[in-house]
């Protein structure tokens, strides 16, 4: 998947994309997954990347936070920890910042 094939634009913003993937997945299961995307934020990513992790696969990768901001309006924030869910299916969102 290209990042063009995300419309930012069109999805809404939500704050129940983490507890519905913890639910079913499971606390560990949906941990190890954010884990693996800020990991991949780690080996590949800049300060001007965020992570992303798509709820329906568990699939990570890489945005641009100023492709982020300008497509959503939400400010992205800065420093470790920070990542986006995402659901395709839904064209919904979520900004998480973990705690260390």
């Amino acid at each position: 998947m290209q990042v063009t094939d995300l419309d930012l634009a069109s999805c809404t913003p939500v704050n129940h994309l983490w507890p519905e993937l913890v639910e079913r997945l499971g606390l560990e299961r949906s941990g190890r997954a954010a884990r693996q995307a800020l990991d991949l934020q780690g080996m590949r990513g800049r300060a001007s990347t965020l992570p992303l992790l798509l709820v329906e696969t568990c699939g990570v990768g890489l945005l641009e936070r100023a492709q982020v901001h300008a497509a959503t309006g939400l400010p992205v924030p800065d420093g470790e920890g920070v990542l986006m869910l995402f659901s395709r299916r839904r064209q919904e969102l979520q900004l998480l910042k973990l705690a260390d």
